[in-house]
């Protein structure tokens, strides 16, 4: 009987904090539309996200993608199938590792920071302070940060497809391949509905973080210790959806369902 109410509780407060990002999410979205937020920290928050994010995911994506060609060159190369590597290395950035990577990456940087901004924000009353100028609390902050997520990460991910197909790129003519051979294979094999299935994924994960790390920053409680909570939460929450809504898009793009 305990094992069954600990499931019930997990259960309960799953999906208990599924239905609170919903509900904030729509909010958020409304508040996006009515324009009852900051301009000026909407452009803070486009300069957090994206230019402030470029530096770690410029390195992520570079060894990534360097890691990628170490991984198959060797292979292809024993099957006599190098005019395929590069359109290899391409689809795997564009489809999955660049936009679940960037995604993660954002996460640990930017939503931590958003969920403990907000949190600290809770717990000091300035949301209280919002609602008594009679400002909607989760527009004014959640709506620029949702806004500069949605747009942000897909610019990114655009970004990391260069830089991590310029990795593989880099490693494998240094093994001796003539570049054309890998531009021709990206070529051949590398489709605009790929990129667009990519930038998809992108704009889905903008959302998920900046809607968990701002939700988990509204229900912080309990003083300092509560920021903190608050924040493992958010990030815990981004990177379990980010992976989830990662195999279901993937599942509905390139898994034969068109």
């Amino acid at each position: 009987m305990d094992a069954v109410r600990w499931i019930g509780r997990i259960a309960i407060f799953f999906l208990e904090s599924l239905g609170f990002f919903a509900l904030f999410l729509l909010k958020s979205i409304r508040g996006i539309f009515r324009g009852t937020w900051s301009r000026v920290d909407l452009s803070k928050q486009l300069e957090r996200v994206g230019v402030s994010s470029i530096l770690v995911v410029s390195i992520t994506s570079a060894f990534t993608g360097m890691v990628m060609a170490v991984q198959t060159i060797d292979q292809f190369v024993r099957f006599g199938a190098t005019n395929y590597i590069g359109g290899v290395i391409g689809l795997s950035m564009v489809r999955e590792m660049s936009p679940v990577l960037t995604g993660l990456v954002v996460t640990g940087r930017v939503g931590a920071a958003m969920a403990a901004e907000i949190s600290s924000m809770r717990i000091t009353e300035q949301l209280d302070a919002l609602r008594a100028f009679g400002l909607d609390d989760v527009a004014f902050v959640g709506s620029p940060r949702l806004f500069a997520s949605l747009v942000m990460l897909p610019v990114l991910t655009v970004y990391s497809f260069v830089i991590g197909i310029g990795g593989g790129y880099l490693f494998v003519i240094t093994r001796g391949i003539h570049g054309s051979v890998f531009l021709k294979s990206l070529e051949a094999l590398l489709d605009p509905f790929d990129i667009f299935g990519g930038l998809l994924k992108a704009a889905v994960f903008g959302i998920i973080i900046s809607t968990t790390a701002c939700a988990e920053g509204f229900r912080a409680a309990n003083g300092a210790m509560g920021v903190g909570e608050a924040t493992t939460r958010a990030v815990v929450w981004s990177n379990m959806l980010i992976l989830t809504f990662n195999y279901i898009l993937s599942t509905m793009l390139f898994g034969g369902i068109r």
